[in-house]
C-alpha cells in the first residue's frame, strides 16, 4: 500500500493548475476600518457642541423637547461677553443682529437658548433677557446642567 504525497517543489503533475478563486467577502478590513471610524466620530462629538466654555448652573428642571432645527443659542461668559451661537456680540448690537437671524428663521417665535455661566454677572444676565424680552422675544429658554447630587 503506498501513499501518494504531493511535494510542496510543484511536482506530482500539478504545475498549470491554479487555486480556486473565492468568492467571499473579506470582511476583516471593513471592521477595522469601521471601528476606526467609529473611535474617530467618539473622540470629535464632544467637541462638536457650542465653543463658548462655561460653567452651566445645575438645577432639577426637566429638559425642553427637541425640534428639528438647530436652535439659537446665546451665551454669556464669566467676563460678561455675550455670544450668539459663537459669535461675540457687543450688548448695543445684540437685539438687531437677533432680529435679522430670526426674520430669516422663524421670527419672534424662534425659540432663543440663553446660556450663562454661573459665575457670570447676574446684571448682565438680566440685561440681556430685559433686551430680549423688550424686543418682543417670548420664547427664552435658559440652559442649565442637570444637577447630579439627587
Amino acid at each position: 500500500m503506498g501513499m501518494n504525497v504531493a511535494s510542496s517543489s510543484g511536482g506530482g503533475g500539478r504545475r498549470g493548475r491554479r487555486k480556486p478563486v473565492v468568492a467571499e467577502i473579506n470582511v476583516t478590513p471593513m471592521v477595522d476600518v469601521m471601528l476606526v471610524l467609529l473611535i474617530i466620530f467618539m473622540v470629535s462629538a464632544p467637541m462638536l457642541t457650542v465653543g463658548v466654555p462655561l460653567d452651566l448652573p445645575q438645577t432639577q428642571a426637566k429638559s425642553l423637547e427637541n425640534n428639528d432645527q438647530k436652535p439659537l443659542q446665546m451665551s454669556i461668559d464669566i467676563n460678561g461677553k455675550v455670544f450668539i451661537n459663537d459669535a461675540e456680540v457687543a450688548l448695543n448690537e445684540l437685539i438687531p443682529k437677533l432680529k435679522a437671524i430670526t426674520d430669516a428663521r422663524g421670527g419672534l417665535e424662534e425659540r432663543i437658548y440663553l446660556r450663562a455661566d454661573k459665575k457670570a454677572d447676574y446684571g448682565t444676565v438680566a440685561k440681556v433677557m430685559g433686551q430680549l424680552s423688550g424686543a418682543g422675544f417670548k420664547k427664552l429658554a435658559l440652559v442649565t446642567e442637570a444637577d447630579q447630587g439627587t
